[in-house]
């Protein structure tokens, strides 16, 4: 089987873990924004992006708010990707809520609202697709 070049090759797209038979099945989601960003944080070093950049910072930001939401208002992160390939960050968050996000006020009783506007504001593109047991949402971010 012949491999694309390395270049060609989504970073991070291939994470996997061993099960107990040595068969690889795909990671579980991270269970906060913490580990997401954990991940997304070693995507960001093997693509070259300097960690004290705007870029990176913009990166984790979305990745956190992502996943914030996700664990928040959609009842848990049901599945995780994240990869680099041609100088684009994609994130793909999946939950089991299938009400998609809309920007609310926040108020004294409930704070907030301020994390979807961000995600909006900072990605180049995001897409909500439902499903009957859930939505998923991806967001593209370019690095330069």
């Amino acid at each position: 089987m012949n491999r694309p070049p390395p270049s060609d090759v989504p970073l991070g797209s291939q994470r996997h873990r061993e099960d107990a038979d040595g068969r690889l099945r795909p990671a579980a989601p991270p269970a906060s924004a913490a580990a997401a960003r954990e991940h997304v944080r070693e995507l960001l070093l093997l693509a070259g992006v300097d960690l004290d950049s705007v870029t990176a910072a913009d990166a984790l930001l979305v990745t956190s708010e992502l996943v914030t939401n996700a664990i928040r208002h959609g009842d848990g992160v049901t599945a995780f990707r994240a990869d680099i390939a041609d100088d684009v960050l994609r994130l793909s968050i999946a939950d089991a809520n299938p009400c998609l996000p809309a920007a609310r006020t926040g108020t004294v009783d409930h704070p907030g609202g301020y994390g979807w506007p961000l995600i909006q504001r900072l990605t180049e593109h995001v897409d909500c697709s439902t499903r009957p047991d859930g939505k998923t949402i991806t967001t593209a971010l370019r690095l330069s």
